[in-house]
């Protein structure tokens, strides 16, 4: 029998600003991962619509020490 790991806490770091979808503040800045690799998105808690999305790190929250040199 294999054992699945617990899952992580996304680690959501507030932004400055009010959406520009809903108007409220609120933003909150993350790493996901989707069908083109890990992206570092900023996104309003209230209304999930994307108001920043960048290429984040190729394991997301994982940095290797490779990537540091």
């Amino acid at each position: 029998m294999s054992q699945i790991a617990p899952p992580r806490p996304v680690e959501r770091t507030p932004v400055a600003g009010d959406c520009p979808g809903c108007g409220r503040a609120g933003l909150a800045a993350y790493d996901v991962v989707g069908e083109t690799g890990w992206t570092h998105v900023v996104k309003c808690r209230h209304c999930l619509i994307s108001v920043r999305r960048t290429p984040a790190n190729r394991l997301g929250p994982i940095n290797l020490l490779v990537d540091q040199l």
